[in-house]
């Protein structure tokens, strides 16, 4: 029994082990279980947090390359775009230029269509009256036949003579009633006249005398200029008066103006604001003032060195500051500041042969022409305007004479009048002063006194004034009095159409009658 009992117990207690053994197996395995399961699902966070973390910057480096080629897509758009916007304004400038041609033209083609209207009714009225005049002359030759019991021929040629004298008279008169009218309404036809002239004969001359080119650069510098939607070019336009063109030429723009101080005035700004890079309207306005002041600055210094150069004394700071601007104007080729000082040495060297007042007849010589410093703002003759100034600056009563007739426009009043005139010739007329050679000035003389002398009743006539006028005497028994402006338009007439000259000649005629008898 105890062995049956120790058998049981043993059996028991195996089982009991075995149940226990399981039970603290399942615990122990469940334990591991848990500990593996989190240890998962740390390993899956770790993993989820690394996957985030080279998503973010995978998505960085996208945004990164997406908005590079972004930045450069732009920055090319943006140029083609500037491109465009160039070629576009330079095609509505082409189109502007056309249009105002084509309008040009149209306005021509109504005058001369209203042109041939008017001369064929002319023609017309001209027709009528040769047929009244045939059937008048018929009526005047059978009536002086009957009267006079002359032949035909001899009455024809009575009537002929005239006719020929009263028409000649009545249409000098004539001539002298529509030029009086034609001065009183010509105004209006001088501008469209003087217009025309420039259309037709000045662009080469015009180009050279209103045009000044800066060089750039590179042509990158052409789109700074002209600014976003053009604001930087209007701005420069604007504070300098000038008109700057951008065109196709490469490295290279232009600035066009008749005046040549706010040309300079352009010219040493865009030379600035293209040093200086920056390129904006208040930077532009900026630079001009600065310019300005120097160019004003400039002037001054070039009108102190001429004065002390010549050793005149005494001149006011306007006129010191208008000399200078001299040196920016030309005449006929010929710089206005170096023709002054030359005036002033020959009319000086003349008066002291003559013993007159050498130093008031320099200070004349020099100042002679300073009215066309100003001439292109003030309405009259650049003589006129001299003397103006002159007299306003305290000069002396001499010189201002001096200046106001320099070209014959008013009486001679004083000797250092004439010799003013005289030194002004001398240097209009230097050989190569106005860009004309020797052998072409002398030519031109003697062809104007050549074509003077064809006309019937010219006795004598002389070139004076380095071309510019020609006195033409006539014989006072070949040339009535009424017919003294008629050949001096025929002359007028003949030299237009047959001479090449710059500016205008003038044609005066001269007609003296003298009696001379002797007392026995």
């Amino acid at each position: 029994m105890q062995v049956m009992l120790g058998v049981i117990i043993g059996i028991i207690a195996i089982i009991a082990g075995v149940v226990i053994g399981y039970f603290i197996s399942k615990v122990v395995t469940s334990k591991r279980r848990i500990e593996i399961e989190k240890d998962a699902e740390r390993i899956i966070k770790k993993a989820e947090k690394e996957a985030e973390s080279y998503r973010r910057l995978a998505e960085l480096d996208v945004r990164a390359e997406w908005t590079q080629k972004r930045t450069d897509f732009e920055q090319a758009t943006s140029e083609k775009r500037k491109e465009l916007e160039r070629r576009e304004r330079n095609l509505e400038e082409k189109e502007k230029n056309t249009e105002r041609r084509g309008d040009l033209i149209r306005k021509k083609e109504r005058e001369l269509e209203n042109r041939e209207r008017i001369i064929k009714s002319k023609e017309f009225q001209l027709e009528n009256k040769e047929k009244e005049l045939d059937v008048s002359m018929a009526e005047v030759t059978s009536k002086l036949e009957r009267i006079s019991n002359m032949t035909k021929e001899d009455a024809k040629k009575v009537l002929m003579s005239n006719l020929e004298e009263e028409a000649r008279l009545e249409a000098m008169h004539k001539i002298y009633e529509i030029k009086e009218k034609a001065n009183r309404d010509s105004e209006k036809e001088a501008k469209k006249i003087i217009t025309l002239a420039i259309q037709r004969y000045a662009q080469t001359r015009t180009i050279e005398s209103t045009v000044t080119t800066v060089d750039l650069p590179s042509d990158e510098v052409k789109g700074r200029l002209i600014g976003r939607e053009g604001r930087n070019i209007k701005a420069f336009e604007v504070a300098t008066g000038v008109d700057l063109l951008i065109d196709d030429t490469p490295e290279v723009v232009t600035i066009s103006s008749f005046d040549p101080i706010k040309r300079e005035v352009a010219k040493i700004s865009l030379e600035k604001l293209i040093t200086d890079g920056r390129i904006h309207p208040a930077r532009i306005e900026e630079i001009i003032e600065e310019s300005k002041k120097e160019i004003e600055a400039y002037l001054k210094k070039v009108g102190e060195e001429t004065v002390i150069e010549m050793e005149i004394k005494g001149l006011s700071a306007e006129l010191v500051k208008l000399l200078g601007k001299l040196k920016f104007r030309t005449s006929y080729g010929q710089n206005v500041l170096e023709h002054s000082k030359e005036v002033a040495s020959l009319a000086c060297l003349m008066a002291q042969e003559l013993e007159l007042d050498s130093e008031l007849a320099k200070r004349a010589g020099l100042l002679h022409d300073i009215g066309k410093s100003v001439s292109q703002d003030t309405v009259g003759t650049h003589q006129e305007i001299g003397a103006e100034i002159a007299k306003r600056n305290g000069e002396k009563d001499e010189v201002v004479k001096a200046i106001a007739s320099h070209h014959d426009s008013v009486e001679y009043l004083t000797p250092i009048a004439v010799l003013i005139s005289a030194a002004d010739a001398i240097s209009g007329a230097r050989p190569g002063a106005r860009r004309e050679t020797f052998e072409a000035y002398v030519e031109r003389l003697e062809k104007l006194e050549e074509v003077a002398l064809r006309f019937t009743g010219v006795d004598k006539a002389y070139a004076i004034q380095a071309g510019r006028e020609i006195r033409v005497i006539v014989q006072p028994q070949d040339i009535k009095d009424e017919e003294v402006q008629d050949i001096a338009d025929r002359i007028a007439k003949k030299i237009e159409g047959e001479l090449k000259y710059p500016g205008q000649i003038k044609v005066t005629v001269v007609r003296e009658k003298r009696a001379i008898q002797f007392a026995k």
